[in-house]
C-alpha cells in the first residue's frame, strides 16, 4: 500500500473515533445536568461524614490508620 492511502486510512479512524467521543461526551454532560446520572449499583459500608455537623468523623480502614500526615515536603 502506498504511504498516503495508510495516513488516509489512520486518519479516517482518528476522525470516528473523536467524533464517537464528542457524543459520549455530550451524552454524559447532559445526564450531569439533568442529574439522571447513577454512580454505580454496589453499596458502600465505609461511612462518610459532612465534616462541619459535630457529629464524629468517619472510622478509618486499618490499612491506613497509622499513615504519616505528611508526605514529603517541610
Amino acid at each position: 500500500m502506498k504511504s498516503t492511502t495508510i495516513v488516509t486510512v489512520v486518519m479516517v479512524v482518528l476522525v470516528v473515533l473523536s467524533i464517537v467521543q464528542a457524543v459520549q461526551l455530550n451524552n454524559l454532560k447532559s445526564e450531569i445536568a439533568n442529574e439522571d446520572l447513577s454512580i454505580g449499583s454496589s453499596t458502600s459500608t465505609t461511612p462518610l461524614s459532612s465534616g462541619g455537623s459535630g457529629s464524629q468523623p468517619a472510622a478509618l480502614p486499618t490499612s491506613i490508620q497509622n499513615l504519616p500526615t505528611m508526605v514529603g515536603g517541610c
